[in-house]
Parts: C-alpha cells; sequence; structure tokens
C-alpha cells in the first residue's frame, strides 16, 4: 500500500508531498518515511501506532484479564474488546455500532454522518470480507516493518486522541519517542476516528506542512 501511495506522487509527476495518514495510515507514512525519506516532506501520524509492532498478546492478556507484560502497549479499551467479542454480523448496523465505540464515550458521535459513511463505503466495497485482512497488513513480521523509526528525518507530528479505544494514549506517546524530534499533540476527548462534529476541522489545524 505504501508503494502505491509512491506510485500517485509519481503518476502525477510530484518528487515528494506532505504525508498524513491515520491507524493504518499512519503506518503506511511511516513505511514511507523510513523507505522513502525524499519522497516525504513531512510525516502527520493521526491515531496510529508503530509498524510492525503485534499488539494480539497484549489484546489477548487484556481479554484474558491477565496482567500486562511490562513490554506491552496499552491494550484497547473494555468497550472495544466487548464489541469483537460480541461477534456482531457484517454489515452497516454492526460497523455503526463498532464506529460508536470507536468515537469514544467523550465527544458527541455524529451517528447519521457516519451511517451515510459507510453506506456509501459497502456499496462501493466489491469484498466486504478482505476488511479481516486489515491487521495483517502492518503486524506481519517482515523485516521492512521492523525497521527502526529511528531513522526518520522527515519533520514529524503525532495526533493522538486521549481517549482513543483501540491505540490508547501510550501508543502516541511510543511514537513520538520512537521518532527523532517527533512533536505529540493530544486531542482531549478524541477517540480513534473523526466522526465528531467539528473534530474534523480541529485535527486538520495539527496536520504539519
Amino acid at each position: 500500500m505504501a508503494r502505491d501511495c509512491l506510485a500517485v506522487l509519481d503518476g502525477y509527476g510530484l518528487g515528494s508531498a506532505h504525508v498524513a495518514g491515520t491507524s493504518l495510515g499512519g503506518m503506511i507514512a511511516q513505511w514511507l518515511g523510513v523507505h522513502a525519506p525524499d519522497r516525504v516532506r513531512s510525516l502527520t501520524l493521526m491515531s496510529s501506532s508503530q509498524m510492525g509492532h503485534d499488539p494480539s498478546p497484549a489484546w489477548a492478556r487484556a481479554r484474558a484479564g491477565e496482567p500486562a507484560d511490562p513490554d506491552d502497549l496499552p491494550p484497547p479499551s473494555p468497550a472495544f474488546l466487548a464489541h469483537l467479542a460480541a461477534g456482531l454480523p457484517p454489515g452497516v448496523e454492526s460497523d455503526v455500532a463498532l464506529f460508536r465505540v470507536f468515537n469514544g464515550p467523550v465527544r458527541p458521535f455524529d451517528e447519521p454522518a457516519a451511517r451515510a459513511m459507510l453506506e456509501l463505503a459497502l456499496s462501493r466495497a466489491t469484498d466486504p470480507a478482505a476488511a479481516a485482512n486489515h491487521g495483517r497488513a502492518v503486524w506481519m513480521d517482515a523485516p521492512d516493518l521492523l525497521a527502526p523509526l529511528s531513522s526518520i528525518t522527515a519533520p514529524t507530528s503525532i495526533v493522538h486522541g486521549d481517549q482513543d479505544p483501540v491505540y490508547p494514549l501510550g501508543h502516541g506517546e511510543a511514537l513520538a519517542v520512537a521518532i527523532p524530534g517527533a512533536v505529540l499533540h493530544v486531542v482531549p476527548g478524541m477517540g480513534h476516528v473523526m466522526t465528531s462534529p467539528g473534530l474534523p476541522e480541529e485535527v486538520a489545524d495539527l496536520i504539519r506542512l
């Protein structure tokens, strides 16, 4: 997927660009910062975690109520783990329920806007089941995903909500430590997505250019 980004730049004849990515997109952006530094003017990593970091052992310990390993990044919120455990059938309703959890408990959830977006996405999807491959894209044991983030030279901003149910704030803090010179912006009340009124504009002002 990162190479797709490079192909888009090539297609438009652009030597480099400011790169912003959320969640998985933030990990794709990290790959670009490590492996294609000449194509990246700046990085903004939102609601993300370190590429190549496999959170599944920590998630399993959290589900089982076991103590965290000292090396674990914070596990997801109980609400997110409960949603996964519920095993809801795929479709718009289960996705709306997921995005309500993604939104977090503090800021209001714009359900009509989220529902319209999800209905449009599903209407365009040719293989909705492919969403199950989401985690494999960034957690597989591949050398290029395990490259140290300390090699990133692009000016980097980390934008993270203090109510993120998937990657709690500790993930953003760890990114800020791992990337030299990175600046962390903590957004009060923000969850894992921007489905609260006014939040997209608030976050847009934090994107590094």
